[in-house]
């Protein structure tokens, strides 16, 4: 084995934490794969010789590389702040594969990933890299161009941030599946008071329907809040003739609606304390045909 192939199968046996931080940082598995691979062409230029910890050291050059793409996405002012759905990773209710697993370590719903989605690129950053994969501040500040304080103070902003808005889930995969197994019934039967009792009375339906909507073009995500919006907006696509498939979406209970086989949109649902507290669904249609659904099966 030559330098070159010695440094390729180093890389290698980090590829799926970088792809972990990359998604996390930018909400996009494709741009995910694009942030990994571009720390591969900076690796292979350089000289890490006297690198020790080369994890550590790609860690923090996968983080370089997202931030320039967040700053350059504001540049072109491509999906702006909170308007970007994350690009959702879908499973068999049955369980996640070894890979996804790896991907959607520590639990990453679709509720947490909106929040994080929302943070300006340097706070996202520092609350990535610190408080989700523990780099120290010290390898932060240089990334962000701040100092040592000035860094701390973006992560802490971030985390209260995260903390008022993003829920804690319900774990309990068996509980989760239950609550939504209630609320498509009550969807299905027309039933409006059960929706509402299985509401959360502050619960926040987020929708991205892509570039393209009834009525002309959007830029931003839909939001509706409160149990009785919620339940009604539900009730609105009962005759939408869309088939529902069980899936985990982000490791927790989910569905898929398909239309003829093809799917039209990816539900993601937080449950906490026996409630929806939020559902947060992709239904853009052009986003959804380049997501890998075949996990799925038949």
């Amino acid at each position: 084995m030559n330098e070159h192939e010695y440094l390729a199968d180093r890389f290698e046996t980090h590829r799926t934490h970088l792809k972990a931080v990359a998604y996390r940082m930018l909400g996009s598995l494709s741009e995910a794969e694009d942030a990994v691979q571009e720390a591969w062409f900076r690796l292979s230029r350089s000289d890490t010789s006297d690198v020790d910890n080369l994890g550590g050291w790609l860690t923090t050059v996968v983080g370089r590389v997202c931030l320039d793409m967040l700053r350059s996405r504001q540049a072109r002012r491509e999906h702006p702040v909170g308007a970007h759905m994350p690009d959702p990773i879908v499973s068999r209710a049955s369980g996640i594969d070894p890979e996804q697993q790896a991907l959607l370590a520590d639990s990453v719903g679709m509720a947490l990933l909106v929040v994080v989605q929302s943070l300006g690129p340097a706070e996202r950053l520092a609350f990535v890299l610190h408080d989700m994969f523990a780099v120290p501040f010290e390898e932060i500040a240089p990334i962000v161009g701040r100092s040592l304080t000035a860094t701390r103070q973006l992560a802490s902003r971030a985390r209260r941030r995260v903390q008022g808005a993003a829920p804690v889930p319900e774990t309990d995969l068996a509980r989760q599946r239950e609550v939504v197994d209630a609320f498509q019934a009550a969807a299905r039967d027309g039933d409006f008071d059960a929706l509402v009792a299985v509401l959360d009375p502050d619960v926040v339906l987020r929708a991205d329907h892509g570039a393209l909507v009834e009525g002309g073009m959007t830029g931003k995500m839909t939001e509706v809040r409160g149990a009785a919006d919620v339940a009604g907006q539900a009730l609105m696509f009962r005759g939408a003739g869309y088939s529902a498939r069980a899936a985990l979406v982000n490791g927790t209970a989910g569905l898929v609606n398909t239309a003829d086989g093809r799917p039209m949109s990816v539900m993601s649902f937080t449950i906490s304390d026996g409630k929806v507290v939020a559902i947060d669904i992709l239904a853009d249609v052009d986003r959804l045909s380049r997501l890998d659904l075949a996990v799925l099966g038949d």
